[in-house]
């Protein structure tokens, strides 16, 4: 019996929906897509080079298969369209599959977020094996497009970068800024997952080993050097997370290490949400320190920049550190989810 003296607990709230709604559209294609992905990540530049069928173009993409930008087959390929849209861009070596929640191609957070928030999802491929500022000039292009484009008046776009797809918006806004684009107006909030915003300490190690095997006077050691070398332009540029084409234009290849970056500033009309992961369950952690989420330190994927970063300070109201998480689960994880529903959804229970 109630004790009338004692009050009565508080309604508990409701359970986070993180299934897939019924209708769900399915992301990416099958495994050649996944071997594409993987092989324009480590080669793509060179793909695209010698005009090589394999090389993927960048496009919008509907359950695996590319959407023209033309408004016809803009209202095919999205007849439930809201004006509030959500671009969604993979990172390195990947396709937009990753977004999807393994054994179910139709749950992303994309899905999820159409049904909290309202947001259509518009899901984007493209070659990482290309520097990111080319990728950056070419979304920028696409993004002009689409807002002309689309059938449905447009009020919002939400650019969401997972990895290297994080650097790719942000040189994509920055080509935006400074050629007066349109679209860019509509942007006013981004959200980056797992982005090595200060760059990758891994990529760097990588040139330091090709490097030194190629200052050894023996032909197999500059041999492997020179398959160490056939890494793409892409990987290269996750190094020191290079956004600007004067970034790596006139490099010297013969010497390691070589923090060329041009600071990028933040938007001020876009607001910066970042998430981050740890492999431990305390990011004060020494694994979680050393390693961040296996791929991305902490402080890379924080924004917490350093003056020898040579990168602008993201505002730290807005990031997150999601505990015991690798580099690849950030990508679809109900825990990642629910800060993404808070920040997007937050009058949703």
């Amino acid at each position: 019996m109630h004790n009338p003296e004692t009050p009565p607990d508080p309604p508990a709230e409701p359970a986070l929906d993180t299934e897939a709604p019924a209708d769900a559209p399915r992301v990416g294609g099958g495994k050649v897509d996944l071997a594409l992905g993987v092989l324009n990540g480590v080669v793509g530049d060179y793909l695209h080079a010698n005009d090589n069928g394999l090389a993927i173009s960048m496009a919008l993409h509907h359950e695996g298969t590319p959407v023209a930008l033309t408004r016809e087959a803009l209202q095919r390929a999205y007849p439930r369209a809201t004006g509030r849209l959500a671009l969604w861009v993979h990172g390195l070596a990947v396709t937009e599959s990753i977004w999807a929640f393994p054994g179910d191609a139709t749950r992303t957070y994309g899905a999820m977020l159409e049904r909290d928030a309202g947001l259509t999802p518009l899901y984007l491929r493209y070659n990482t094996g290309l520097h990111v500022s080319e990728n950056g000039a070419a979304l920028a292009r696409l993004l002009e497009t689409l807002v002309t484009e689309f059938p449905v008046p447009i009020e919002e776009l939400v650019l969401v970068g997972y990895s290297m797809g994080g650097l790719v918006v942000r040189s994509a806004c920055h080509v935006a800024a400074r050629d007066t684009l349109t679209w860019l107006s509509y942007a006013q909030r981004a959200l980056y997952l797992g982005v090595p915003h200060l760059g990758s300490p891994l990529e760097r190690v990588g040139s330091v080993v090709s490097w030194v095997l190629r200052t050894i006077p023996n032909a197999y050691t500059r041999l492997v050097a020179d398959v160490a070398d056939l890494r793409s332009n892409g990987v290269k540029d996750m190094g020191y997370a290079n956004l600007l084409s004067e970034d790596w234009q006139g490099a010297d290849p013969n010497v390691p290490l070589q923090n060329r970056r041009h600071p990028v500033p933040l938007l001020p009309t876009i607001a910066h949400h970042l998430i981050a992961g740890a492999l431990s369950s305390d990011e004060r952690n020494w694994v979680s320190l050393l390693f961040g989420d296996g791929i991305v330190p902490v402080s890379s994927a924080t924004g917490r920049a350093k003056p020898e970063d040579r990168s602008p300070v993201f505002p730290q109201e807005n990031v997150k550190v999601v505990s015991a998480i690798d580099h690849v689960a950030i990508a679809h994880h109900e825990q990642v989810y629910v800060l993404i529903r808070e920040w997007f959804a937050p009058e949703a229970p």
